[in-house]
């Protein structure tokens, strides 16, 4: 069991931590739009006539908005291992090796998790309200329906999903972990 040695670790590619972060946050904020209607015994939009449309178009503006603010956070990480040229001192050992000048990794900052859900949430809120006016609600009506998402339960769960998920994402690419082992593995490697 001493075939090729693994890959010491590295951070999962931007675009694959963008895709399991942006589906994770659909899965997540379905079911906490779903769990927070449950326990709050309300629909997540109360307003008769309206239907489904408001709703659904808000959840697709908000993936997209998530999408593309997680993006702008993750999208110009750089590894550390073979996609940044190295220099070395003269010697070429490994131990020796930096950075060449100009080619240092960049790992996002968590902070775009932060304006990655204020950009979600004004999406979600903004996208309900623009369906509303477009299925045929009065102003006063989208204003309203609008309103009562953004000052309620519902707000604050797609918030928090588009939070945690957006979180999960940036540390994705910033984390620089070994793949899970079990113990009976390292018996092997030795």
């Amino acid at each position: 069991m001493t075939g090729a040695p693994e890959r010491e670790g590295g951070s999962v590619r931007p675009l694959t931590a963008l895709a399991f972060a942006t589906i994770g946050f659909v899965a997540l904020v379905i079911f906490a739009l779903g769990m927070t209607s449950l326990a709050t015994g309300e629909d997540v939009i109360a307003t008769p006539g309206l239907g489904q449309i408001p709703g659904a178009s808000g959840v697709v503006l908000a993936t997209l908005a998530f999408a593309g603010g997680l993006w702008a956070a993750i999208g110009r990480a750089g590894g550390a291992d073979a996609a940044v040229p190295t220099a070395t001192d003269g010697v070429g050992d490994a131990a020796t090796r930096r950075p060449a000048s100009g080619a240092e990794p960049r790992h996002p900052s968590y902070g775009g998790a932060a304006w990655t859900t204020a950009a979600t949430f004004a999406a979600y809120i903004g996208g309900v309200w623009i369906a509303a006016l477009l299925t045929g609600a009065e102003l006063g009506v989208a204003t309203g329906v609008a309103a009562r998402l953004a000052t309620s339960w519902f707000g604050l769960a797609v918030a928090v999903a588009a939070f945690v998920c957006a979180w999960s994402g940036i540390a994705l690419v910033r984390t620089r972990a070994r793949r899970p082992r079990w113990p009976w593995e390292d018996e092997f490697d030795e």
